[in-house]
């Protein structure tokens, strides 16, 4: 039964790093699009998505939150008899990736201003529906 909990936590830290991956590289591409006048990072769906993800990091963030993929990951690594690592996924990631160690607010503080970035391409390439959207019930 360890090796299924074992599993399932490395399926939950899959998740999490693609998460994190999706807001990073969804954002360059939006950066690098501006420029290039590529449409498709104008998609409203796309963009209302990747905010909607990067404005919970930033809320889990402000209000002391421990991120519920964490709390699982590290449930499921309990439960699977392994020791697990102290503090939030990205925080924990970060320092194992770069070697280097921030205080919760500095990370806080890093994701709120990834937000705004988040916020400031809304205005310098707002999304726009798409011909297709129009007249089309949300679901």
């Amino acid at each position: 039964m360890s090796l299924a909990y074992r599993l399932a936590a490395d399926f939950v830290v899959l998740l999490h790093f693609t998460y994190a991956l999706t807001i990073l590289i969804g954002q360059l591409l939006i950066l690098v699009g501006i420029p290039l006048k590529w449409q498709w990072i104008r998609n409203l769906k796309f963009r209302v998505i990747h905010l909607t993800m990067i404005l919970i990091v930033v809320a889990e963030s402000w209000l002391g939150i421990t991120c519920p993929l964490t709390t699982l990951e590290k449930y499921l690594r309990q439960q699977a008899g392994e020791t697990s690592y102290q503090g939030d996924f990205i925080a924990n990631m970060v320092h194992e990736v770069l070697f280097f160690e921030l205080t919760p607010t500095i990370f806080t503080w890093i994701y709120s201003i990834f937000g705004l970035a988040v916020l400031a391409t809304l205005m310098l390439a707002p999304p726009r529906r798409t011909v297709g959207d129009v007249g089309r019930s949300s679901m």
